[in-house]
């Protein structure tokens, strides 16, 4: 059985609870972390399953817009076809509003969102 030494029990309890108090951050340090968080993540638009656009319509809209090759397009239309939405380009804010909008542009249902 180890017995505690009490002077060294005590420098130990001194030492966790000042590297404690040093860990712990301020408001500040918080709220500025959790800024830089929110900037690094990136914006990505979304395209919403519609009654209207044909399926191959859709496939062509992406290969057009985004440069997709035929097999992504075709992927992610099925996407929005069966899942209702598909994540179809991310990145700044502004690149993004200009996705949206040449979405809507194409006759297509598109948001933008900041990425989980």
């Amino acid at each position: 059985m180890a017995v505690c030494n009490p002077v060294r029990a005590g420098a130990v309890t001194d030492a966790v609870n000042a590297a404690l108090s040093a860990a712990q951050a301020t408001p500040e340090a918080v709220e500025q972390t959790e800024i830089l968080e929110a900037e690094d993540r990136p914006w990505v638009t979304v395209v919403w399953d519609d009654p209207v656009n044909l399926m191959h319509y859709v496939t062509y809209i992406f290969q057009k817009l985004f440069g997709y090759s035929k097999a992504k397009a075709t992927e992610l239309m099925l996407q929005v076809h069966n899942e209702g939405k598909a994540v179809v380009s991310s990145g700044s804010r502004d690149k993004m509003e200009q996705d949206v909008r040449r979405l809507h542009a194409a006759g297509l249902w598109a948001t933008m969102q900041r990425d989980d």
